[in-house]
């Protein structure tokens, strides 16, 4: 793969060109992209989505939207610090092509900020609700009317897959979705693939797939204009990773893994002794200890080791990209960059501690529970609003729910449409939905 492609500002509908050298330097087209994810109704959704704890009832709790900010800053500035060394070590992509460091920190900022768009209410338990309804309730009766792939797109169904959706789909008046440009929805894509065939390896895009049958189209002319490399055979489609993809999927990962992690100590979820103790091990050689003493609260003294822990994170995945840069070009690094870190014992535990404390606490798993009967009853009224559209209830859930069906469509894009409706709900609005389904809230 080569830079030149990769960095296309190429949006859908283009008939020409856009050339680097041709951009306002105020604001730079990957510029654009940013101010359009942040302006969608999509992402203004994530303010009341799930990252930690469902429903949560504490202010200090992030949310999909906080989450989605700060991985885009930390995105920001993985892009702009590579985008340095990249420049140095191919000065044409600046001196001939017009590129600037600041244009792979915006491709990765926007990226980040979009990289959870697609999520369905209630975290990741969400996903798996949909994919059961399919595989095992109501949803199930569709599988002999579907194609392999089209099955599988729903009963394994896929956040990332479904934020390609959001970020790519035409509306009336807006041909191409956000229509944002190539290199951003390149570097949006963790995993391109469709999910079949389903064979998981050891590369990291193998994990989970990009895309669903309804956008394989869209997306095999993004892989064309990028350059990226080929992986699948015959009908099977995969390609090789974008390469700030790796930064997108590093910076999400470092958020995570930190700041999930201050989230349960603020909870009171993971003590303080243990907390402090983990974070110390990660960035013991950069604490100031007069500083540190200095601090008398517990949330002071966390925050100082989470901002010391991110900004050596940062720098340990800028220096492992570096290193490896030829091989993420040539499709042959299969590994998340964190993976490669070499603070990767220190990252495990905090993530072991995160899942046995917090991801594993009882308020965690009831409001999971909660959110399978939520979404199943939702999907479960659109579905039989779709079998039975003359039944005067039905027509009302269509109202409710998801408003007219295209009669042209098929059987699969009305299916995957009622998915994205309830996938785009916030946790607020499906509980709403929820009760006024079951007449619960009659107000």
């Amino acid at each position: 793969m080569n830079w030149e492609q990769l960095l296309s500002l190429k949006k859908f509908g283009d008939t020409s060109k856009r050339l680097r050298s041709e951009q306002d330097d105020i604001r730079l087209g990957f510029e654009v992209d940013y101010d359009r994810i942040i302006f969608s109704s999509a992402f203004r959704s994530l303010q009341d989505k799930t990252q930690v704890i469902p429903l949560s009832k504490t202010d200090f709790v992030h949310t999909r939207l906080t989450h989605s900010l700060e991985v885009s800053v930390v995105g920001r500035s993985l892009g702009r610090m590579v985008g340095k060394r990249i420049l140095k070590k191919h000065p044409h992509l600046s001196q001939i092509h017009g590129y600037k460091f600041n244009d792979f920190g915006a491709i990765v900022a926007a990226a980040a900020l979009a990289h959870d768009i697609g999520n369905p209410p209630f975290g990741h338990s969400g996903e798996k609700a949909i994919g059961d309804f399919f595989k095992n309730g109501y949803g199930k009766r569709y599988k002999e009317s579907l194609t392999a792939k089209e099955y599988q797109d729903l009963i394994k169904f896929e956040g990332n897959a479904n934020g390609f959706k959001i970020l790519s789909q035409s509306k009336p008046g807006a041909a191409g979705g956000l229509r944002l440009s190539y290199a951003t929805l390149g570097a949006f894509m963790k995993y391109p693939k469709e999910s079949l065939p389903h064979k998981p390896t050891g590369d990291i895009s193998d994990k989970k797939y990009g895309f669903f049958q309804s956008e394989k189209g869209f997306f095999e002319e993004v892989a064309a204009e990028l350059g990226l490399l080929p992986r699948g055979t015959g009908q099977d489609l995969s390609w090789y990773r974008h390469p700030l993809a790796f930064l997108v999927e590093a910076a999400d990962d470092i958020c995570y893994t930190i700041i999930d992690f201050e989230d349960g100590i603020n909870l009171g979820l993971i003590p303080e002794e243990y907390a402090l103790e983990y974070m110390v091990k990660l960035v013991g050689k950069t604490i100031d200890r007069n500083k540190y003493n200095a601090l008398s609260q517990t949330s002071d003294r966390v925050s100082y080791l989470r901002a010391l822990a991110i900004n050596t994170l940062i720098n340990e995945a800028v220096e492992t990209f570096m290193m490896h840069e030829n091989e993420i070009l040539s499709g042959n690094f299969h590994h998340s960059l964190l993976d490669k870190s070499a603070y990767q014992a220190q990252i495990t535990d905090i993530i072991n501690l995160s899942i046995d404390r917090i991801y594993n606490s009882r308020e965690v798993i009831e409001k999971e529970i909660a959110g399978y009967e939520i979404l199943s009853t939702l999907l479960e009224a659109g579905c039989k609003a779709l079998d039975d559209s003359d039944n005067h209830f039905n027509r009302l859930i269509q109202k409710l729910l998801i408003n007219e069906f295209n009669p042209e469509n098929s059987l699969y894009q009305n299916l995957i449409q009622i998915c994205l409706h309830v996938s785009t709900m916030t946790d607020g609005k499906a509980l709403r939905n929820y009760k006024k389904i079951k007449g619960l809230d009659v107000k």
